[in-house]
């Protein structure tokens, strides 16, 4: 019929192209420094004409933003513990825990190059999102969340800049200090 979309497979073609270039990326990025990454290096590794990845990310932020989204996705879910601190204890644990991580760099300078571009990193972007709807749960529940700024200044800015400057993890215990010293700011008029 006219004006049909065509069915799209679960799984299909270009699924697994999308896997074969996440992968062959985050390969890359474990053995190379980010400036020595490139679209050709990512279509000879995955074995993805380059035309294919020019075609579906554009650039190489794109593509690694498109990564970085995937990752976090998978690999620390926004909390859901039934409270307000132990969301944000969870949710700074994780931070700590990501920006450490072996892709912690990954994660860091791809905030650096995303938040220079006119509309953001997208999973810095759809981050926000879901972190947002952490806050609004708790304040369902009755509690009184911190702005999600309050969230990102007190908590998250303090994780990132530890790993940027001191190269060093920042400890669970001092995760949740940061939890605590936001938990302790005065309410937000509304």
């Amino acid at each position: 019929m006219v004006g049909m979309e065509p069915a799209r497979r679960p799984g299909g073609r270009s699924a697994k192209v999308r896997a074969a270039v996440h992968e062959a990326v985050l390969d890359l990025l474990r053995e190379e420094d980010w400036d020595d990454v490139s679209l050709p290096k990512v279509a000879e590794r995955s074995g993805v004409h380059q035309a294919t990845l020019y075609r579906r990310w554009g650039t190489l932020n794109d593509l690694i933003d498109d990564v970085v989204t995937e990752q976090l996705a998978q690999e620390s879910p926004v909390p859901d513990t039934g409270t307000l601190r132990g969301d944000l204890e969870a949710y700074a644990v994780q931070v700590a825990d990501s920006v450490a991580g072996p892709l912690g760099h990954l994660y860091v300078r791809a905030a650096m190059v995303g938040s220079k571009g006119p509309e953001g990193a997208t999973y810095l972007i759809q981050r926000g999102v879901r972190v947002q709807g952490m806050l609004e749960r708790a304040a369902v529940r009755g509690e009184h969340p911190p702005t999600l700024l309050e969230l990102l200044e007190v908590v998250i800015a303090p994780l990132y800049y530890h790993a940027i400057f001191f190269s060093r993890p920042v400890g669970h215990d001092h995760a949740r200090s940061l939890v605590d010293r936001l938990l302790s700011l005065p309410e937000s008029a509304p």
